[in-house]
């Protein structure tokens, strides 16, 4: 709303001018974020506790569960608090005629009342037959699925009408699938497309689901790739930076700065009541549209593979859950690691938590500088 009300103010003398700038505003969002958290997390955070809405982590490992007794009753969907910043940030600060932005609207709710369903059966035990496992793991997939089947199609339809005129020729950079260290691309058919907006919408947003199990994990990597996605959807939506680097330019995609800026500080926000020990945790309902989120911005602004770089520690949780289950079904009940996700393993090798989280984000901090890097990489 006030990207609009500069606008009108635009058109008479003295109107200010910042605003017409997406970086600006994605930093503004960062800062508005992190104070709508902050300022909501106390009341949340007690009506929470109010209506008894607690977590009780079990897992299938013994050792693990006598390590994590002590967060019994911690209230989660705190993720609530996080998507309310996001909403907030982008509904202030952001253009709403953008058709990106309207469509990452749509991914976020989508993706809240998927992960809000499977926080609330896991919350109400017994309704399933005493199962805490919330939606089983194909309901999840079937509606990650069919977001990506949507988003794919709408996207791509979009970029059809939305080409640039480059020297006399129509670039259709929308099908561009930038290559990190290469200066040219692949280029996709609809199905293709299709197949990559499904599988970057759910693996992007499971991952950062199985990230989200210690205190401050997914918060601290999401912010740290947020701010990236910051950048990079501000370089590919604007012609000239977007040449000079060798990125596919997508028009109106800088836009998408305001949505990653608001992440970052709502994720920022959400540490300061979720760092160890914790006051709340995020749930489903903060993990899974936060990462899908994350992979919307990579598919609009064709870096999908750069997410495989930024998103490396989520990457590295996925693929040690992959391993194990494949290994233990193959193997007749053998594993590769002592639990999985990955940062559970570690923790059981003697790492303390805070140590453990400590280091996944210096992790999350390297990806992400190799990923800026790897920009005049090419």
């Amino acid at each position: 709303m006030l990207y609009h009300l500069c606008d009108y103010w635009y058109d008479h003398p003295g109107g200010p001018y910042a605003y017409k700038d997406a970086l600006f505003r994605g930093t503004s969002a960062i800062l508005l974020g992190f104070a709508v958290v902050w300022l909501l997390g106390p009341r949340v955070i007690r009506e929470l506790r109010r209506r008894k809405i607690g977590d009780r982590p079990e897992f299938d490992h013994k050792a693990l569960n006598d390590t994590t007794r002590d967060k019994k009753n911690t209230p989660t969907m705190g993720g609530l608090l996080v998507i309310t910043a996001v909403f907030v940030c982008v509904m202030l600060l952001a253009d709403l005629r953008n058709y990106y932005v309207l469509m990452g609207l749509f991914c976020m709710v989508w993706l809240t009342v998927l992960g809000g369903i499977d926080d609330w059966l896991k919350l109400t035990a017994g309704t399933r037959s005493g199962s805490r496992d919330g939606l089983k793991m194909y309901e999840k997939l079937l509606f990650q699925i069919g977001l990506g089947v949507l988003l794919g199609i709408f996207i791509y339809r979009y970029g059809q009408q939305n080409v640039v005129t480059l020297k006399g020729s129509v670039v259709e950079a929308y099908r561009i699938l930038n290559v990190p260290f290469y200066k040219s691309g692949i280029v996709l058919g609809i199905p293709a497309f299709l197949i990559v907006t499904v599988l970057v919408t759910a693996g992007t947003s499971n991952a950062v689901n199985l990230t989200d199990g210690m205190d401050g994990l997914a918060a601290g990597c999401m912010a740290l790739c947020s701010f990236v996605f910051m950048l990079l959807s501000f370089l590919g939506g604007d012609p000239e930076r977007a040449r000079s680097l060798l990125f596919p330019h997508i028009p109106d995609t800088a836009e998408l700065s305001v949505l990653c800026g608001a992440m970052m500080g709502a994720c920022l926000g959400f540490l300061w009541y979720n760092c160890h020990p914790a006051q709340v945790f995020m749930g489903d309902t903060g993990s899974l549209p936060l990462g899908g989120l994350i992979g919307y911005v990579a598919i609009c602004t064709r870096q999908e593979l750069m997410l495989l770089i930024v998103g490396g520690v989520f990457v590295i949780e996925a693929v040690s859950v992959i391993l194990q289950v494949g290994y233990f079904k193959l193997s007749g009940g053998r594993r590769v690691f002592r639990v999985a996700p990955i940062h559970h393993h570690f923790h059981l090798a003697g790492w303390t938590e805070t140590q453990t989280v400590t280091r996944f984000w210096l992790l999350a901090a390297i990806f992400a500088g190799i990923a800026l890097a790897t920009v005049k990489l090419r």
